[in-house]
């Protein structure tokens, strides 16, 4: 796999970042997945906007640089064109400390993959963790998915693909990598960004196509008829939650005809 790195273009085996860089140490940066068509991202402008928006929120400062021809010249080097990128910004080498330096160079990384795939998903309420609403992170990109993480394992033990998360008041929030939609009473639902969802590009494409917020309770997903969730890469089903279920895809089927 080749990787652009601070302008260069290199072999992944052979490209190194500095052991001081605070991504590193301290998860101290922010990143964007985005999706490839026909050798071009979907919703550049969309993805960049959400990056400089985190990066204020974390008072990182964005290196100038043509991000879209990057993007696309790491395409190239792997061959790929309906592919998965992902732009890694980490604030840089430093030294030891959580006070960032005042003249910081951060740290640029673009990696390519192929799509995953999007056959339907398993999910669980996680009960190892919550997700704070209340921290400005819970609204960007950041390096730091320790919680997500700890979700996700417990979903694998559980013996599922991912798990839903609540939030400190109870309420569902997203899943550890994902934004969460339910059918009910005949209408398409979705926590609001104050419930600590995160902003996703794909969901606001889903909110234009019709969908609500809403605050979504536990007993919601016990009785919603239809439940998908959505990230940059596309939207996928759910084929049960909590052992329950479900075999209604008519909306999900919908939205990706429509969304693309």
């Amino acid at each position: 796999m080749n990787i652009w790195l601070n302008g260069a273009i290199l072999d992944a085996d052979r490209a190194a970042i500095s052991p001081t860089d605070r991504g590193f140490t301290l998860g101290d940066g922010i990143f964007e997945t985005m999706q490839t068509r026909n050798g071009a991202p979907l919703r550049l402008d969309a993805h960049l906007t959400r990056m400089r928006r985190g990066a204020g929120v974390i008072g990182l400062p964005l290196p100038r640089l043509d991000y879209a021809g990057a993007l696309v010249a790491t395409l190239e080097a792997n061959g790929l064109r309906d592919a998965a990128l992902r732009l890694t910004l980490s604030r840089g080498p430093a030294p030891r400390g959580v006070l960032p330096p005042a003249a910081p160079t951060p740290t640029v990384l673009i990696s390519a993959g192929p799509l995953p795939d999007v056959t339907p998903v398993r999910l669980v309420l996680a009960k190892v963790t919550r997700r704070n609403e209340f921290s400005p992170l819970s609204g960007i990109k950041s390096l730091n998915y320790l919680d997500s993480i700890l979700a996700r394992q417990e979903a694998a033990a559980r013996g599922a693909d991912d798990a839903l998360m609540l939030n400190t008041q109870g309420r569902i929030a997203e899943t550890t990598m994902a934004n969460v939609f339910l059918e009910l009473n005949g209408n398409v639902v979705t926590p609001p960004l104050s419930d600590g969802a995160l902003p996703g590009i794909m969901r606001a494409e889903v909110l234009k196509a019709g969908a609500v917020e809403q605050p979504i309770l536990p007993a919601d997903i016990a009785r919603a008829r239809e439940i998908f969730i959505t990230t940059s890469l596309g939207i996928r089903s759910v084929d049960e939650v909590e052992g329950r279920p479900l075999g209604d895809f008519a909306i999900a089927a919908r939205m990706r005809a429509a969304i693309g």
